[in-house]
């Protein structure tokens, strides 16, 4: 199951954070002019009326240094400008800046500061503030940890159509997490969020439909759902794919195709992907039996830290890659552990 990350909300916040002026004059050929990609004559426009005070301006010079638009990127300058606006009130920037301490940019990283603006952002009604507000209750930052103000916060969000809040707010109710447990209202919120391209909705309601959970279990729906974030590069979509192809649930039983997708999550660093990619260069399963290959791939399970893997799996992992090993010689051993090394995600 998936969520979106505070980290993703960062280009929520991007697409709201230029403002576009209320009526004809200096601000409205500064906006056409960055709109045109002639960012130098916008940042020249806004400056004078930044100086005069306009929140417009201002916040639309924050986000001309955050993002290096006509101008050199400082990020202790766009923190400037978008906290002249903040204490103004636009909400827009309040957002920005909220994502500013969010990030450590231009100033030090600091949870209980950028809550302090994104709520402030969202009390003004910012979607994606809202988003951001609940994010930091789901997971305890900058204030105690309460899905049940996590989920209004979402319900705020995703009542204005935002795909990002839906789909949080229907992992909520698909697991009962700060609401009463109610798969129905989850399929709506992630079709409404699927609609909108949405690859972590598309990727629960694959479980919905894998799990049978709210609609008859059906492994077709759960692989068209899991193919359609899968080509987007969720790994854990990549997984569910490859394990519906290895089964033949849902999609031809296909050996190679299964590989195909397993590797693609591993290699993404997901843990189960890695373990079964393992056992099927130990068993030659779609691939050519490899032991050095196969044991590379054990021995990152068996070191995968406990809070992201099942104890079981790793303990398979690591029993599987101890018989593999007593079964191999010492180089081949070395060479299986070095590659465990020095891999990295993709």
């Amino acid at each position: 199951m998936r969520q979106t990350t505070a980290r993703s909300i960062a280009v929520l916040l991007l697409v709201l954070g230029l403002a576009a002026p209320a009526s004809a004059g200096p601000l409205e050929e500064a906006k056409a002019a960055f709109d045109r990609g002639d960012y130098a004559t916008a940042v020249e426009l806004w400056h004078p009326l930044a100086e005069q005070g306009d929140a417009t301006a201002e916040l639309n010079l924050g986000v001309a240094y955050e993002f290096g638009r006509g101008v050199p990127q400082d990020y202790a300058k766009a923190v400037e400008f978008y906290r002249l606006a903040a204490d103004q009130g636009a909400a827009k920037a309040q957002g920005r800046l909220g994502h500013m301490y969010d990030e450590g940019r231009g100033v030090p990283h600091d949870d209980a500061e950028a809550l302090k603006w994104y709520r402030l952002a969202a009390d003004q009604g910012l979607a994606a503030a809202q988003l951001s507000v609940g994010v930091f209750y789901k997971n305890g930052r900058g204030i105690s940890q309460d899905s049940i103000e996590a989920g209004r916060w979402y319900r705020l969000a995703a009542d204005q159509g935002l795909a990002e809040a839906q789909t949080n707010l229907g992992f909520m109710y698909m697991q009962g997490l700060g609401v009463a447990k109610d798969h129905a209202e989850a399929l709506k919120l992630l079709r409404l969020a699927a609609d909108q391209n949405d690859v972590n909705a598309e990727h629960n309601l694959g479980m919905m439909y894998n799990e049978g959970l709210g609609v008859a279990q059906d492994r077709a729906e759960a692989a068209k759902w899991f193919r359609l974030a899968a080509d987007q590069g969720v790994a854990a979509s990549q997984y569910e794919l490859g394990v519906l192809y290895g089964m033949g649930k849902g999609v031809p039983q296909d050996a190679g195709e299964s590989t195909k997708w397993l590797r693609l999550a591993a290699d993404h660093g997901h843990a189960q992907a890695q373990y079964y990619l393992g056992a099927m260069y130990e068993d030659g399963l779609g691939v050519p039996r490899d032991n050095v290959q196969a044991l590379k791939w054990l021995r990152l399970v068996a070191g995968t830290p406990s809070l992201e893997l099942s104890p079981e799996i790793r303990d398979k992992a690591f029993s599987r890659g101890n018989a593999l090993a007593a079964k191999m010689t010492p180089e081949q051993i070395a060479e299986a552990e070095r590659l465990a090394r020095e891999w990295t995600p993709k």
